[in-house]
């Protein structure tokens, strides 16, 4: 349903009402929209379709109308997104990273969590956090919900919304709660558009976190801009125009730097709009609008009338992930090492591996040998060595030194990923694989991977597994009484009058 001006003016003071900050000048219901220092000083069409939609529930959500288990759900996504946070600083490209925003923006507000604590402008803040949140491909990852939707197209969702909402949060002082709030609505925002573009967006070589990983960032900044809609109007079609991130950069320092720049696009969008900078009328709809331009169309239903009905976040909930890359391995990598400990199968057993996988799970999992750890999560090969050699495939085993190491090197040779077309036939909503491993005693053995893998929602972390994964991420940086103390705020993070006591939780001994 298209939006007409007076139900967009009415809008705007219906979220005026309701606690916003900067009220609307000049507000008619039939003449020119004239919102200061938030909007065009001209008149402007009122946005029509989705973009509507978006903008309404950016408006109106609040954390305390928002159901019980969507807030737990949001609680949990925190816990994990803190913790891989803390853990990618620590990567060679975050280091690239800090250093780059130390030397050309470190002055502000904002904290880049980590060694040495540094201070930049909300945006740049945004841009290392975000960027240290995927450095791993640790960060979880957003459920499909049919068949045609490519698991593989839907975003990492956490990331780019907790950068975003925690820089714009701790710069204005704001509270856990408010922090809370815009990182929900701009993962839900995310994760509606992710699922309604058509999935030729990430089949043609898009990468979902960075190109819409921007929309989460941009909610969540309009939320604590208190901006009004006509600016969240420039904010999103503003966005539109910095959406980024290909492909081509999977097993690469580019591929992180999706979720940061994403993180950080989606503040500059909100602040230039809160300034009175300007975008079109419909920057997700039309002909010239982000769902046809970059996805060849979308399906609308998925996002108007389905804003937080349900939450995505809840429903179809999202997968956290056991191992430190790509997440259309993992049921793969739990099949497999399933296999080694049922059969105590040993390195020097091993005559051949193979493993049968449709194109969603070959074609972004493209390396048939690993150089580097960064080449090594979108390596299968890789991935099934170091389940071989270690019966585990953890942070300590994404190193460069293990991946270029001897017995790694000779073993890769021996797995062969294979191209299944009866798996293909199945769909791509769930990452389906078979294994099968030839030993040198003429003994073979085969393992499927199981729909209900670990982490994803039907077999979910428990909130001891969540705080151990917590754990180990944060050791990097943190030593135990930090790791307990930024645990207990996360998990009561909306009882905090600033989301400042959180972050200096944070800080290395």
């Amino acid at each position: 349903m298209q939006m007409t001006r007076k139900q967009f003016c009415h809008l705007a003071a219906v979220a005026a009402a309701g606690g916003v900050q900067q009220p609307l000048a000049a507000v008619t219901a039939d003449g020119p929209i004239a919102d200061g220092a938030q909007g065009a000083s001209a008149a402007r069409m009122p946005p029509s379709g989705v973009t509507s939609r978006v903008i309404e529930f950016i408006s109106t959500a609040r954390l305390g109308s928002m159901p019980r288990e969507v807030v737990e759900q949001g609680k949990r996504c925190l816990i994990d997104g803190f913790g891989v946070v803390l853990a990618g600083m620590v990567t060679p490209g975050s280091g690239i990273v800090r250093d780059y925003v130390s030397t050309y923006a470190a002055t502000g507000d904002a904290s880049l969590l980590g060694p040495g604590r540094g201070k930049a402008a909300a945006e740049f803040a945004a841009l290392a956090n975000g960027a240290f949140g995927h450095a791993m491909d640790f960060d979880d990852t957003q459920m499909s919900t049919t068949p045609d939707r490519t698991f593989g197209l839907l975003t990492h969702p956490t990331v780019p919304a907790l950068a975003s909402a925690l820089a714009i949060a701790e710069s204005r002082g704001l509270s856990g709660a408010r922090f809370l709030e815009a990182f929900l609505i701009g993962f839900e925002v995310e994760c509606k558009i992710a699922e309604a573009i058509n999935p030729d967006h990430y089949k043609r070589g898009f990468h979902s976190t960075g190109t819409i990983g921007i929309f989460a960032s941009a909610a969540a900044a309009a939320k604590l801009l208190d901006l009004q809609p006509p600016a969240i109007a420039h904010t999103l079609a503003i966005a539109s125009s910095l959406s980024s991130g290909i492909r081509v950069n999977f097993g690469t320092m580019t591929k992180p730097l999706h979720a940061g720049r994403a993180a950080q696009n989606g503040i500059v969008a909100a602040v230039l709009a809160s300034k009175g900078f300007t975008g079109g009328d419909d920057g997700l709809d039309g002909p010239w609008g982000f769902l046809q331009v970059a996805g060849g169309g979308a399906d609308t239903t998925r996002i108007a009338g389905a804003l937080g009905r349900p939450y995505s976040i809840v429903t179809p909930g999202v997968s956290v992930k056991p191992y430190p890359c790509g997440s259309l391995s993992h049921p793969t990598m739990d099949a497999m090492l399933k296999m080694i400990v049922d059969h105590d199968i040993k390195p020097e057993q091993i005559r051949r591996i193979r493993v049968r996988a449709g194109s969603n799970i070959l074609e972004p999992l493209r390396y048939k040998t690993a150089r580097t750890e960064l080449e090594a999560k979108f390596c299968l090969p890789f991935l099934i060595t170091s389940l071989v050699l270690r019966r585990k495939a953890g942070i300590r085993e994404f190193t460069d030194e293990f991946v270029s190491s001897a017995p790694v090197q000779r073993m890769m040779p021996l797995v062969d990923t294979v191209f299944d077309a009866e798996i293909e036939a199945k769909g791509f909503d769930k990452m389906l694989s078979v294994i099968e491993v030839e030993l040198v005693d003429g003994r073979s053995f085969v393992q499927r991977s199981n729909d209900k893998y670990r982490g994803g929602p039907e077999q979910p972390f428990t909130i001891a597994e969540l705080r151990a994964k917590f754990a180990d991420c944060a050791q990097l940086t943190l030593d135990a009484a930090a790791i307990s103390r930024s645990l207990e705020l996360i998990e009561h993070v909306e009882t905090l009058s600033s989301v400042r006591e959180l972050i200096a939780s944070m800080a290395p001994a």
